[in-house]
């Protein structure tokens, strides 16, 4: 997602809109986005590499309950996003200048709500990038295994890889601005898009050779398990007020946002069954080390290294300008960014399992992001004009959410500790 010149909170800046958006500033229609741009743009504010963990996800629940999992988060993320849409224009005339997340928190709770929004978005900003940092490391280490194995978590093969980058992370994570990296969200998706191309093709080749056997539906711990990873491919909500402001027939903007994570969703679905189905027991946690080790393979999976270690930069900047506000006085402060930097790469050497990764994110921030304090935001707005229904459907919103947080997350980590010994 791209990152603005505007120099505002944290959520506004994270929340600048897409690249193929356009920015305020002047007059007419023709100025925002028509409803295919939109599409287009909840398509790259949504989709992400965390597709590429959807058929191990598959693995653990079943082809059935992955796919019913997928199709439920995205409606319950969809119903979220427009909780937002309605608290913003409902508070329009009072609070005009509602232009993120952040604001919607601050108008609403004022400095508690910003501070609630601020936190959980910082906190899945630096998550994704200790995953893009797992991601990379496992994926070149199962390419060039150059390393002899070691016990340390310090001193594997995946540790060694992140000690090589870090240099030039921290080079990247110095630079003030990233305006100019922001395009690289649109090569991302591109590359991501390959990439499920590449895998489909390779999935239905293996399937037709051989075809493994597989399950339907997994135990309860698999069925939490599943929904941590679902929330953490849908995790966009941040964008969607941003979409919808830039938005040229707001009227729509439902019938577009719906539309596109349908799509969304029903490609999720069939790019995770279809990597389960192909390789049954054998799928691994990042579905592109089970290709073959032609000269395509290797080409897809360096794309989505190289993509995902340019990214990293832009996702860490709004950590940054709050941790500076906080810290360092608003001020730009190198030394800061670095250990943050390194603490990031820590995290990441210390987690064995990619996917295993993203279900801790999605159950624990992701979750509290996209269905907790979007539903405590419209009980607070809307609940004195509600009906006990309209009441009682947030209410019990709010309590799947924080139900989903705790199992969800005990379960992750009872998942990570378990393949950090094994």
């Amino acid at each position: 997602m791209g990152l603005g010149n505007e120099a505002s909170s944290s959520s506004s800046r994270l929340l600048d809109p897409a690249p193929l958006l356009p920015h305020h500033g002047g007059d007419g229609a023709g100025k925002l986005s028509s409803q295919p741009k939109t599409f287009a743009n909840v398509f790259i504010a949504v989709v992400g590499a965390g597709v590429l963990g959807l058929p191990y996800t598959f693995s653990r629940t079943g082809w059935a309950a992955g796919s019913i999992l997928l199709l439920s988060v995205a409606a319950l993320t969809f119903y979220c996003m427009m909780l937002l849409v309605a608290c913003r224009r409902r508070l329009a005339d009072e609070h005009p200048k509602i232009a993120s997340f952040g604001d919607l928190g601050d108008a609403v709770f004022r400095g508690p709500g910003r501070l609630a929004v601020d936190t959980m978005l910082v906190l899945s900003q630096a998550s994704f990038c200790v995953g893009y940092l797992i991601f990379i490391s496992n994926t070149m280490a199962h390419l060039y295994p150059v390393f002899a194995p070691s016990s340390n978590a310090l001193l594997s093969p995946k540790a060694l890889f992140i000690w090589a980058m870090l240099p030039f992370q921290l080079g990247l994570n110095s630079i003030k601005t990233l305006t100019l990296l922001a395009p690289l969200s649109i090569f991302a998706d591109v590359v991501d898009l390959g990439a499920m191309g590449v895998v489909l093709g390779e999935d239905v080749s293996v399937w037709l050779a051989k075809p493994p056997p597989v399950f339907a539906f997994g135990g309860l711990s698999a069925i939490l398990y599943g929904i941590g990873v679902s929330v953490y491919a849908f995790e966009g909500i941040g964008m969607v007020l941003p979409l919808e402001a830039e938005a040229a027939n707001k009227k729509k903007f439902g019938t577009t946002l719906g539309l596109s994570m349908g799509f969304i969703a029903v490609m999720y679905g069939l790019f995770g069954a279809m990597g389960y189905i192909a390789f049954g027991d054998a799928t691994r946690d990042i579905i592109t080390t089970n290709l073959g080790t032609g000269w395509l393979s290797a080409a897809v999976q360096l794309g989505l290294c190289i993509n995902l270690f340019f990214t990293m930069p832009v996702m860490m900047h709004p950590v940054y300008e709050v941790a500076e506000r906080l810290l360092h006085g608003k001020r730009y402060c190198w030394w800061l960014r670095w250990l943050l930097v390194l603490a990031v790469g820590l995290s990441a050497m210390y987690v064995p399992n990619f996917t295993d990764f993203l279900a801790l994110v999605g159950s624990s921030v992701c979750v509290l992001l996209g269905f907790v304090l979007p539903a405590s935001f419209h009980l607070k707005v809307f609940g004195a004009e509600m009906s006990w229904p309209g009441v009682l459907s947030d209410v019990l919103l709010v309590l799947l959410g924080l139900s989903l947080a705790v199992f969800g997350t005990y379960t992750s980590l009872l998942q990570i500790f378990h393949s950090s010994s094994t």
